[in-house]
């Protein structure tokens, strides 16, 4: 079935800019601490050892061999390092690098190419790190699929991109950043493929629920279209399902019945338009299905507790252009 895939959706809805991208080559001993991490942060180990340490939930680190990608989120500091006994060097704060035991700011790494930087010396570790900045409630669900720091092991699927994301990492040509954005998601979704596979991992319904082909390609349709009168009937015919069929076993796979699912991705939707654009609440009502802007305002106030006025100035930002 045709339209729009429910995991790539989140990743293009979520995204509120070009991803940065950035490679370190540098010779152990080394340890960098990021202060002020992005929504989600993929990090691959090219060549070399490391070891990842979330400095907000303890201090145990996770070693990481070559091959190896990290999916940090849901932190606010952590620190990698070519080993666990390496202490604290560099604190990166605001772009800035600083010393981690003066706090004075420092140019310790050097520019080696576009986007890469370290020493380059003989017997260097190799990191790949790309960094995504989310948002709202859309970002939300993409992240609820992870937990703070998951680890996928080294695979060659995965690695074939990594060796093509470093390539061009250090490249400089017209459309480099649409390259390396398009890379790094792939490095993502591939990622978020093999750790969401584990036994021990425990992803949402929705995505466990694209497994099953009718229930996918249900999905896929509210996704297509959220703004639709859709009904459960209309969508059961739509996968060849008898309604009451249909019915059971989307609640079933999902943890919600069809028409419920749908509003609530629909609030998500108008929570995000209504903090990152200025159209009106009538405008944002059409855009999610609702004609009626005084039914909108009752279903955003049912699903987030307050009302469409009150959240967009309670998350008022300035709005470029406006």
């Amino acid at each position: 079935m045709g339209g729009v895939d429910v995991l790539s959706d989140l990743l293009h809805r979520a995204r509120a800019g070009d991803a940065l991208v950035r490679q370190l080559i540098q010779r152990p001993p080394w340890s960098m601490t990021f202060a002020d991490v992005p929504a989600l942060t993929v990090m691959a180990t090219l060549g070399g050892h490391a070891s990842i340490r979330l400095d907000d939930t303890g201090p145990t680190p996770v070693p990481l061999t070559a091959g190896d990608i990290a999916l940090i989120s849901g932190t606010g500091r952590y620190t990698i390092a070519d080993s666990p006994s390496t202490p604290p060097q560099i604190v990166i704060h605001q772009g800035r690098k600083y010393l981690a035991d003066t706090g004075e700011e420092t140019t310790v790494h050097q520019n080696l190419a576009p986007r890469t930087y370290g020493d380059g010396q003989p017997g260097a570790t190799t990191m790949l790190r790309g960094a995504y900045r989310l948002r709202g409630g859309v970002g939300d669900r993409l992240l609820d699929m992870l937990p703070p720091l998951a680890i996928v092991p080294a695979g060659p699927r995965t690695r074939a991109v990594l060796d093509l994301l470093t390539t061009e990492t250090a490249c400089e040509e017209p459309g480099q950043d649409a390259v390396l954005g398009r890379l790094l998601d792939l490095v993502l979704v591939m990622a978020l493929r093999a750790w969401c596979a584990r036994p021990d991992a425990t992803p949402p319904a929705w995505y466990r629920a694209l497994a099953d082909p009718a229930i996918g390609d249900a999905l896929c349709l509210l996704h297509t279209d959220p703004a639709r009168r859709w009904t459960v009937a209309e969508l059961a015919a739509k996968t060849d399902m008898s309604r009451a069929a249909f019915a059971a076993r989307f609640t079933s796979h999902v943890g919600q019945p069809p028409l419920t699912y749908l509003t609530a991705w629909r609030m998500t939707l108008a929570a995000d338009l209504l903090h990152d654009t200025d159209n009106t609440i009538a405008t944002i009502a059409r855009n999610v299905g609702y004609h009626d802007a005084f039914a909108f305002s009752v279903a955003f106030k049912r699903v987030h507790s307050i009302s469409p006025s009150a959240w967009r100035h309670g998350h008022a930002e300035p709005v470029p252009g406006a």
